[in-house]
C-alpha cells in the first residue's frame, strides 16, 4: 500500500489555503498532482504557488473540466465548509472517477458520514483535515461505512507526505476544529465587547501561553470567511449559541474583510497603514516609583520579588513570620545564584539584588511603600482582609496591586477603602522567566495608576497588556475553556490525552498540549480557576469537566503530585 501511495496521482479541488498547502506537500513528495479550480484566476495562482520552476510544472497541471480527474487515484476536495459545496463536487467526482478512486474531504465540521452517504460512494470516502496549512499532523476521519482500503490509502497517503496522523471518528469538529474555533470565537467577542484590544489579545496568548500566533491573527490566516462557516456548522450541530459566529467576524466576513487573503482582516497586510489599529496607549500622569513592597512567600511572591530587585527596586518581602520570610529571600537567592551559573547574571548583579531584599515578618514595614504587592493565596476570603489592613497602614496615594488570576479587582479596592489606588497586576509562572504581565484597572482605578503599572512592567523588561476587570482577564478567560473542552473530548473517549496533545501541538503549533499544560499548571488551580469561570456565567458549556474534578479528589494535581493526567517520577 505504501508503494501504491508514492506513485499515486493525487486530484484536489480547490486551491484555498489548504488545498494549496496539500499541493506543495504533494509535489515535493514526487506526486503527480491534477488540479480543478474554477476560478479564473488559477493558472496564475498555480505559478505564483509553485514559483514556475520547471519541475513543479511537470508534476502538477489544472485540468479544465471534472474529466480530467478520473485518472487520479485519490482525490481531494478542498473547497469551502459548506454541504451544498461540498455534496456538489463529490457527486461530480462520482461521475467522473472510476469505482476504485477514494475521495478525500477536507470537512472540519460537517458530518462525514452525511457527505459519504451524499457522495454515492460511501465507503470510497476518508476525511483527511488540516488544522492550519502548516500543520505537521492530520486528523484522519473515517465513518462506519468507510472501507478499510480507501482509509489505508489515505493513512499511506499521509505517512508519504511526511504527515504525522491520528484516526478519529465522525464528530463535529473532529479534534483540532473543536478545541480551536470555540476559543477563536471567544477571542473576537472580547475584542468586540472591548474587554481588551486587539493587540493586547494577541499579544497575551503569544506571551502567556506560546501561541506561535494570536488569535486574531490566526483568524486573519484561516480566513474571517472560513471561520463563520465552520463556527456556523459547529453551532448547529452541536446546538451551542456560544459558538455562533461573534457579531464583528460576521460583519467583517460581508464586509470582505477576510483576513490575509483579502489584504485586511483585523490587522491590514497592504502597504498602507493600518486603519484598524488601535492608537497607542500613553501612561497619563505615570508616578515614578522608588520603593516596592510584597505579601506573600510562596513561588509567585518570591518569583516577583527576585524580578523588582534585579529591576533596580528596593523591596520588603513581608511573610507570615520572619522565619517564612527569610525562606522566601533564601528561595530568591538560590534562583539568582542558579542565574549565575546559566550566565544571565554576573556575581556582583546578584549581590546588589540581594542587597535590595529584605525579609520581615512585619505588616507596618510596607507603611512607607510607593507599591504593595498582595501574592497570596487565590481566595477572596484572605485577600479582602489583607487589603483592609493595607488600605488603612499603606500612605496616601500608595499603589495596591493584587496578582489574582481571576478574581475580581474591585473587590479588593473596596476591601480596602480606597479602590482608586488597587490595581491588579497579573504577572506569569514562573515570573523571571514569562514576558507577560496583565494590568487590570477595574472601574474605580485611577488612570494615573494604571499609567504607572504600565511603566513598570515595561521598566522590568515586562510586555504588559491591560483588559478589563471580568473573570480571569483574557489568558485565563480564553485558555481554560479550551483545557476543560479537551477533559471533555477525552471523557466522551473520542480521543486519548496522547492524541489531543498531539494534534494541537503538531496541528495547531502550540508549543503544549492542553494535558501537559494541565498538569504543569496543576489540575487543582484549573478546577478552582474554571470554578470560577462558571460562576461568573453559569453556562452549562463552563461547568468544569467531572473528570477534573475525579482526578483532584484523588490527589492527582499534576507534576507536582507526581500524577495528574499522567504519571511523573
Amino acid at each position: 500500500m505504501n508503494a501504491r501511495a508514492s506513485a499515486a496521482t493525487v486530484g484536489i479541488v480547490g486551491l484555498g489555503t489548504i488545498g494549496t498547502a496539500l499541493a506543495r506537500r504533494l509535489v515535493d513528495a514526487g506526486h503527480p498532482v491534477l488540479v480543478k479550480e474554477v476560478r479564473p484566476e488559477a493558472a496564475e495562482r498555480l505559478h505564483r504557488i509553485f514559483d514556475g520552476s520547471g519541475a513543479d510544472r511537470g508534476r502538477i497541471r489544472l485540468v479544465a473540466d471534472w474529466a480530467g480527474l478520473a485518472p487520479a487515484d485519490v482525490v481531494v476536495e478542498a473547497v469551502p465548509e459548506r454541504r451544498e459545496t461540498k455534496v456538489e463536487v463529490l457527486r461530480a467526482l462520482d461521475r467522473v472517477c472510476p469505482p476504485g478512486t477514494v475521495l478525500v474531504s477536507s470537512a472540519a465540521a460537517l458530518s462525514l458520514t452525511d457527505l459519504a452517504a451524499a457522495s454515492g460512494r460511501p465507503g470510497r470516502l476518508v476525511g483527511l483535515h488540516l488544522a492550519l496549512p502548516t500543520a505537521g499532523l492530520a486528523e484522519i476521519g473515517r465513518t462506519v461505512m468507510t472501507d478499510d482500503t480507501a482509509l489505508d490509502a489515505v493513512c499511506a497517503l499521509a505517512d508519504g507526505i511526511g504527515l504525522r496522523r491520528v484516526t478519529v471518528g465522525d464528530r463535529a469538529g473532529l479534534i483540532s476544529t473543536a478545541l480551536l474555533f470555540g476559543f477563536l470565537n471567544q477571542a473576537v467577542d472580547m475584542y468586540d465587547q472591548r474587554f481588551a484590544g486587539r493587540d493586547d489579545i494577541d499579544a497575551a496568548m503569544r506571551y502567556g501561553c506560546g501561541l506561535p500566533l494570536g488569535p486574531l491573527q490566526l483568524l486573519d490566516l484561516i480566513g474571517t470567511d472560513t471561520a463563520c462557516d465552520i463556527l456556523g456548522v459547529l453551532s448547529a450541530r452541536w446546538s451551542e449559541p456560544a459558538l455562533q459566529p461573534a457579531r464583528r467576524l460576521r460583519h467583517m466576513a460581508l464586509a470582505g474583510l477576510l483576513g490575509r487573503k483579502s489584504g485586511r482582516g483585523f490587522y491590514d497586510y497592504r502597504e498602507t497603514p493600518d486603519l484598524a489599529a488601535a492608537p497607542a496607549r500613553t501612561a497619563p500622569d505615570a508616578a515614578p516609583l522608588r520603593t516596592v513592597g510584597i505579601v506573600g512567600t510562596g513561588t509567585m511572591a518570591t518569583g516577583i520579588a527576585e524580578v523588582l530587585v534585579k529591576g533596580g527596586f528596593p523591596t520588603v518581602l513581608v511573610g507570615r513570620t520572619d522565619a517564612r520570610a527569610k525562606a522566601a529571600r533564601d528561595a530568591v537567592a538560590a534562583s539568582t545564584a542558579r542565574a549565575v551559573r546559566r550566565g544571565k547574571l554576573t556575581e556582583e548583579e546578584r549581590a546588589a539584588a540581594l542587597e535590595r531584599l529584605v525579609p520581615s515578618g512585619d505588616l507596618v514595614q510596607l507603611a512607607d511603600r510607593d507599591l504593595v504587592i498582595e501574592a497570596i493565596a487565590e481566595d477572596l476570603d484572605v485577600k479582602k482582609p489583607l487589603f483592609r489592613r493595607l488600605g488603612e497602614l499603606c500612605r496616601p496615594g500608595a499603589l495596591l496591586a493584587t496578582t489574582t488570576s481571576s478574581l475580581p479587582v474591585i473587590e479588593c479596592g473596596l476591601a480596602s477603602g480606597r479602590p482608586e489606588d488597587v490595581i491588579g497586576l497579573h504577572f506569569f509562572n514562573p515570573a523571571p522567566l514569562m514576558r507577560l504581565v496583565e494590568v487590570i484597572p477595574s472601574l474605580e482605578t485611577s488612570a494615573h495608576h494604571t499609567g504607572t503599572a504600565r511603566q513598570l512592567c515595561l521598566r522590568l523588561g515586562k510586555h504588559p497588556v491591560q483588559c478589563a476587570d471580568h473573570p480571569g482577564f483574557i489568558v485565563n478567560a480564553l485558555l481554560f475553556p479550551y483545557l476543560n473542552g479537551a477533559v471533555r473530548l477525552t471523557e466522551s473517549h473520542y480521543a486519548t490525552a496522547d492524541e489531543i496533545d498531539d494534534v494541537m501541538k503538531l496541528g495547531c503549533g502550540y508549543p503544549l498540549g492542553p494535558f501537559e499544560l494541565l498538569d504543569i499548571i496543576g489540575l487543582d488551580i484549573s478546577l478552582s480557576i474554571q470554578r470560577v469561570l462558571h460562576d461568573a456565567d453559569r453556562q452549562p458549556r463552563s461547568v468544569p469537566a467531572p473528570l477534573l474534578g475525579h482526578l483532584v479528589a484523588a490527589g492527582r494535581a499534576g507534576r507536582k503530585s507526581g500524577a495528574g493526567f499522567r504519571v511523573y517520577g
